[in-house]
């Protein structure tokens, strides 16, 4: 992560702030902080649930890698790989005129991040995301990890994650989309 040398110090802050790229910065102690491009298997995987999960709620709810999520705590927000919004966000971000979920409004359906190579990449989806999403009430969190060849879900029961652990050959259950049919293999197949 490449570190800016501007000073905000609230997510509208970060909404309004334009530098002329299309570059995406998580607002950490009033420091922006350039987000690194994805890899490309990473994004090829991140497709393939857009375009099936899709087919489950409708084109315009699911969003990849440019919709800003306002956090509690530090980062002050993610970019989640692949977010499945409500069918009311559709309409706020269309009001906001910005690719972003304020703490203001409910928080989305469900948040998918694809684990890139390294400890540090791990810790940060494994622990630090998976934190800000419960603490954010995200109703359903899944970590499609191509190292592990797994998929964890961590679903909201009573104000906690309860996690299952998915393996290559099993189907994904989920219990925000009951209807969901592909296993890890096929996920990770893109």
């Amino acid at each position: 992560m490449v570190q800016t040398t501007s000073k905000l110090s609230a997510f509208a802050d970060l909404l309004s702030y334009d530098d002329g790229t299309d570059k995406c910065y998580e607002l950490t102690y009033g420091e922006l902080i350039e987000v690194p491009p994805e890899s490309d298997e990473n994004v090829v995987i991140a497709r393939a649930l857009d375009r099936t999960l899709s087919e489950l709620v409708g084109f315009r709810r699911v969003r990849t890698h440019q919709l800003a999520v306002e956090m509690l705590g530090q980062p002050k927000n993610r970019f989640p790989d692949v977010t499945v919004l409500r069918p009311e966000h559709v309409e706020q971000l269309q009001a906001l005129g910005k690719s972003a979920i304020t703490l203001e409004m409910a928080p989305p359906l469900l948040v998918v991040e694809v684990v890139s190579p390294g400890r540090e990449n791990q810790r940060r989806d494994y622990f630090e995301k998976r934190n800000q999403y419960e603490w954010r009430g995200i109703s359903e969190y899944w970590i499609v990890d191509p190292q592990q060849q797994q998929v964890t879900v961590f679903a909201m029961v009573e104000g906690a994650y309860q996690e299952t652990v998915f393996g290559v050959e099993e189907a994904i259950a989920s219990p925000t989309f009951p209807n969901w049919k592909l296993t890890v293999q096929a996920v990770l197949a893109g």
